[in-house]
């Protein structure tokens, strides 16, 4: 088992930063990769960026050249670096852990608002 706990959500003005960490607990040595969704109120929980072991990243095109994630210590920590944020960036983020591919492991979600 793998347990992930978020940190790092908040209130932001738009244009503004924020930055969300998830650290990994638990057989953290079969994890392939890790990354972050978003749901908004009322939509479908999206990829917003993720990650491998091997440092490859995807994102995706709504937050690319704005988000960045990244892998910290020693790969148990994901952080995703978010700038210039705007309104539509508002919603729930969850962290996620896979062994493969498609996610196997769920946070619990933090909120980030952004304010127009």
């Amino acid at each position: 088992q793998v347990q992930l706990v978020e940190s790092g959500g908040g209130l932001v003005q738009a244009g503004g930063s924020l930055r969300l960490s998830c650290a990994a607990s638990g057989i953290i040595f079969t994890i392939n990769g890790m990354g972050w969704y978003r749901q908004a109120p009322g939509k479908q929980r999206e990829l917003v960026a993720a990650i491998t072991n091997s440092g490859n990243t995807n994102y995706a095109d709504s937050v690319k050249g704005r988000f960045t994630i990244s892998r910290v210590n020693a790969k148990n920590t994901v952080a995703l670096q978010m700038n210039s944020l705007k309104p539509e960036d508002t919603a729930v983020y969850y962290c996620y852990a896979t062994l493969l591919t498609n996610p196997d492991y769920w946070g619990l979600g933090t909120q980030v608002t952004v304010s127009s």
